[in-house]
């Protein structure tokens, strides 16, 4: 009989203040049990321009700062569960999750006090960005009243609108993640060739132009999102 294909198990990790490199390894933390979805979430700052209310009809709305990408998953954890050979058997559920709540920690930095970045990974799937809120349920006990089993809602953001990538699950990455290749966002009246100037690339205008599918590069869509690493293929 051949053996089981083995489960692949989403994983917690802290980078650096970059968000470039992993650190602190041996703070990684491995779920017990994968989670059974993932939720992405997109956000534009938007803005109703001052004096829309004189206007008639619906007043045109203006891109204004940053995007924001949000990431909301649930996991598990059961101290009566079946453990690896090679894990402790803990009596007590807060000794797993306790991992988990270590990347919503604040970490002292200078004279303040900011928490980790944190990158989320499961096969193809990865998330890079800060771990703004975690919710804990106790959810059954044992006779002495120690917490058995638990469940963790955790939302993660990062200050950014990101297109989605594929990780290589068999190694590397051979493709840029979700959370490692922004995109630029265009605001009322913006160009393609000034976007691409700002961001030292203005002799590449056409080419991104193309790349992206972009028909008027003079005056771009407000909020528009453009990828300024695109190149039309030759």
């Amino acid at each position: 009989m051949p053996d089981s294909q083995k489960l692949e198990k989403a994983e917690l990790r802290e980078l650096d203040a970059e968000f470039k490199n992993e650190i602190n390894t041996d703070k990684k933390c491995q779920v017990q049990f994968n989670p059974e979805t993932l939720k992405v979430s997109f956000a534009n700052q938007v803005a109703t321009p001052s004096g829309a209310g004189d206007q008639k009809g619906t007043p045109a709305r203006q891109f204004v700062g940053a995007g924001t990408t949000k990431l909301s998953l649930q996991l598990w954890f059961d101290v009566t569960a079946p453990m690896p050979p090679e894990q402790k058997k803990e009596q007590d559920v807060r000794k797993l999750t306790a991992k988990v709540a270590y990347f919503i920690t604040p970490k002292p930095e200078g004279d303040k006090f900011v928490p980790p970045a944190v990158r989320f990974i499961w096969g193809s799937f990865q998330f890079d960005g800060i771990m703004e809120g975690l919710d804990e349920s106790l959810e059954f006990f044992s006779p002495e009243g120690r917490p058995l089993r638990a469940s963790m809602t955790l939302n993660l953001s990062q200050q950014r609108i990101t297109k989605f990538a594929f990780r290589d699950a068999r190694g590397p990455a051979s493709a840029p993640s979700l959370g490692s290749r922004p995109l630029a966002q265009a605001g009322g009246g913006a160009s393609l060739q000034g976007l691409a100037a700002a961001a030292g690339k203005g002799s590449d205008w056409q080419s991104i132009a193309s790349a992206n599918g972009i028909e008027n590069p003079r005056l771009l869509q407000p909020g528009a999102l453009i990828d300024l690493n695109a190149r039309s293929p030759l």
